[in-house]
């Protein structure tokens, strides 16, 4: 069973990851790919692939049940495992790269042991710090998504580092970088696990938006307005009955939302000009995966 495929920055290449161990790379060519490597390092399941941006060279991460986080780069001589992140006492299930505005390449991993790492390599690039450990929720970590990049305050100091979490705990949170720490802070619950949480992308918008999926099959949107309050407002899309949804996943600018669930559909979701959103396509897997 493959768990996850992503693109790399360019479109160029894809990267999946599988129950049989491995993670597999492609190059795509149009309608054509073709494996130019396949990577082996994890001794379980591997759940999740992220590219990081090409301006730190070719790297990939991987996460797997067996509890390691491993870092891959690209080489002169080919792909090389360069780091395994082993810090976690249970199945790895989610990582996600920081924007790379923020000129530090780091990882966010969160796993079943219900915390949440954050690693980075130093600068000399010899060693990596995994230091920053977070007691995020109680009952495991399924899903982990940053922030957009935000701009500078006016006042000359940075925007804060920010990204969410969705957990078995059912809930949503919020984790923002201040004081030499990670500050969390609950923005709502579903009524079941939280399967995936997804912050869309920002192009400019004050809007902050982030997409939830659950166990139950509830879909919803969060959305705060920090120039007029720090309230997160839930709006619930869709209730897909009996039916788990598995991954939420945002458009280049925001506005379309891609949704997989256990009905072996992925289906597209778009917000209007006057802020409601409506299903607009469905699409069937013939193979029956999810």
């Amino acid at each position: 069973m493959i768990h996850d495929a992503q693109m790399d920055y360019f479109g160029k290449r894809l990267a999946t990851c599988s129950s049989d161990k491995t993670v597999k790379l492609f190059e795509v060519t149009g309608d054509r790919h073709t494996l130019i490597k396949e990577l082996r390092g994890h001794e379980g399941p591997v759940w999740e692939v992220a590219w990081s941006h090409p301006k730190f060279g070719g790297i990939l991460a991987s996460c797997s049940y067996d509890r390691k986080v491993i870092i891959w780069k690209e080489t002169t001589t080919g792909w090389e495992n360069v780091y395994e992140h082993r810090k976690h006492q249970s199945s790895v299930n989610s990582i996600a790269w920081a924007p790379h505005e923020t000129e530090k390449l780091t990882l966010a991993c969160g796993s079943s042991d219900g915390r949440i790492s954050i690693i980075s390599p130093n600068s000399e690039g010899t060693a990596w710090d995994t230091s920053k450990q977070i007691e995020a929720h109680d009952r495991g970590v399924t899903s982990v998504s940053w922030a957009p990049h935000q701009i500078p305050l006016g006042d000359g100091s940075e925007a804060a580092q920010q990204f969410v979490s969705g957990g078995c705990d059912n809930v949503v949170k919020l984790w923002t970088w201040e004081k030499d720490d990670w500050k969390g802070e609950k923005i709502g619950e579903h009524k079941d696990w939280v399967r995936d949480v997804a912050w869309a992308p920002g192009l400019g918008v004050s809007t902050h938006t982030v997409a939830s999926c659950s166990q139950n099959g509830e879909l919803c949107i969060w959305q705060q307005e920090p120039s007029v309050s720090n309230e997160w407002v839930k709006k619930r899309l869709a209730k897909y009955e009996g039916c788990p949804i598995w991954r939420v996943s945002w458009s280049v600018t925001g506005n379309i939302l891609a949704v997989s669930s256990a009905d072996n559909k992925v289906t597209l979701w778009k917000e209007s000009l006057d802020g409601e959103w409506s299903r607009i396509s469905a699409m069937d897997d013939p193979a029956g995966a999810s």
